[in-house]
């Protein structure tokens, strides 16, 4: 008899075939979750966030151990599928695969690009941070990457010390690049439109998001930046 294939943490039946017609845009607010280790608390701020129009919910939490990651990863996995929302997950390829996300989202330093994309398949998103530098943003593409984040793109509360990504640098990219370009770093409601005009895709916000008193609104304000079509 033939056995099924083993529950995930979360109750999902392993990783879901992907097909390359399946894999979603990435474009307008792109959340990126903050620290908490509360995770019945994050569930709630994600899912005002996704209830304001978060476009895309990236799951990041450099503070949590193995365990937490899991769990968080995986009820989040399941709240993004009720909202048809992409999560994508920072740094942890396997922790990705497992909980079978929407995607991966990769530092310089956070592994192989084409080894990621094999991994992935080729109907999973895969997103590379690129700071400030357009040779890093090619190189991505050609390993695979189907979006590129370029940031800091203004002073940012999260990372103060990070280099600046100037407005040029994402006019070049939609220019040249043929990749969705992610802007992140210091972005808020009274910047956002900058970056847009500029050629961003997605606009990557923490603190405007989650640190706002309420989450929703802040979420509609945002996402009301991006011209309707």
């Amino acid at each position: 008899m033939q056995q099924s294939a083993p529950a995930t943490a979360h109750g999902a039946r392993g990783p879901r075939a992907r097909q390359p017609v399946s894999r979603p845009p990435v474009h307008g607010l792109y959340a990126i979750t903050p620290d908490d280790a509360d995770t019945a608390r994050l569930i709630i701020r994600v899912r005002a966030a996704l209830e304001g129009g978060a476009a895309v919910v990236q799951y990041r939490n450099k503070s949590a151990d193995s365990a937490l990651r899991h769990v968080q990863a995986g009820a989040l996995a399941i709240l993004c599928r009720q909202h048809g929302v992409p999560l994508i997950v920072n740094d942890h390829l396997e922790l990705a695969l497992t909980i079978d996300a929407d995607g991966l989202h990769l530092g310089a330093a956070d592994g192989d690009i084409a080894a990621a994309r094999r991994a992935l398949g080729a109907g999973r998103l895969l997103g590379v941070s690129c700071y400030n530098r357009f040779d890093l943003a090619l190189a991505a593409r050609d390993a695979g990457a189907d979006h590129i984040a370029f940031g800091a793109a203004f002073v940012s509360l999260t990372k103060p010390d990070a280099v600046h990504a100037p407005l040029a640098l994402y006019r070049r990219a939609q220019a040249e690049l043929g990749l969705a370009i992610v802007a992140i770093g210091g972005i808020n409601a009274d910047n956002a439109a900058d970056v847009i005009g500029a050629g961003a895709d997605a606009i990557a916000v923490i603190t405007a998001l989650f640190g706002a008193a309420d989450i929703a609104a802040a979420a509609r304000r945002l996402r009301s930046l991006f011209p309707t079509t």
